[in-house]
């Protein structure tokens, strides 16, 4: 039995899919806006929950002179108009522990990069606020790997978890997606996410940057949602070529309600 976690007006678990989505790092408050009113409306079409997403901080960047995000005083700022003006819950990264009380005054989700999955006091600082938190199954662990961080998480006194495939390292400069995973990684009882960005990216494959093979994004968002998930994860971006983070892995905007569209199609052929 798979626990079910609401955020806002969104609920993650029970049967309908949800969607987590927005621009890999906030460019602007109007980037923002207009991504989160598009996702949203195509969303609302489909009946689908939404959640905007977008990272304050990208801490994690190849290059050291690549662009991170406005930090978290702007960052928080912007990310608190989006959840006004848009009327949607926000998701968004933290890479320290003393991040997470701060986060929690504004942001619905807080999200552990893959990165950082098995960073004892980052998780337990993100479950003791009571948000909902997102961890991120690091690319160098299996599936069951995940087992102690849910004990760290739900050890704190928090359950309301999500665990996010986000693919597997596959030699260098490579990841791949094992879709037994998320079987597993939904043994453990909680709503699975899948990351269907981020599974596509080669990581550190442009030297300076991060590649990634986007055109593939269609079939996995597919195969995940008939294997059976909670919730797609996906970047998303108006000129994916122009953005200031993950340029070669994130969608096309105008892309994305035919994705989403034929994901929730197989998602209820499936448990039909």
């Amino acid at each position: 039995m798979v626990e079910r976690v609401t955020v806002g007006p969104v609920t993650i678990g029970g049967g309908r899919l949800a969607v987590i989505a927005g621009p890999c790092v906030i460019e602007s408050l109007e980037l923002c806006l207009g991504v989160a009113r598009a996702v949203k409306a195509a969303c609302d079409a489909l009946e689908l929950g939404y959640i905007f997403k977008a990272s304050f901080d990208k801490a994690n960047r190849t290059a050291r002179d690549a662009y991170r995000g406005p930090g978290l005083k702007q960052g928080l700022e912007i990310l608190a108009a989006v959840k006004r003006e848009v009327d949607v819950p926000v998701l968004t990264d933290i890479h320290e522990a003393w991040q997470a009380e701060r986060a929690a005054e504004v942001v619905d989700v807080l999200q552990i990069p893959a990165f950082l999955a098995r960073q004892t006091d980052l998780l337990l600082a993100a479950a003791r606020t009571g948000r909902a938190v997102n961890v991120k199954k690091a690319q160098f662990m299996a599936p069951w790997d995940m087992g102690p961080v849910v004990e760290k998480v739900t050890g704190a006194g928090n359950r309301r978890l999500l665990l996010t495939e986000r693919g597997t390292c596959f030699g260098y400069n490579n990841l791949v997606v094992d879709f037994r995973g998320l079987v597993v990684l939904r043994s453990q009882g909680f709503p699975v996410v899948y990351d269907a960005t981020h599974s596509l990216q080669l990581p550190g494959g442009l030297g300076t940057a991060s590649g990634a093979n986007r055109e593939y994004a269609p079939h996995l968002l597919r195969a995940a949602a008939a294997v059976g998930v909670d919730a797609l994860f996906l970047e998303t971006h108006p000129d994916p070529d122009r953005a200031l983070s993950d340029a070669a892995a994130q969608l096309p905007l105008k892309d994305v309600p035919a994705l989403l569209q034929s994901a929730k199609a197989v998602h209820e052929a499936v448990r039909s």
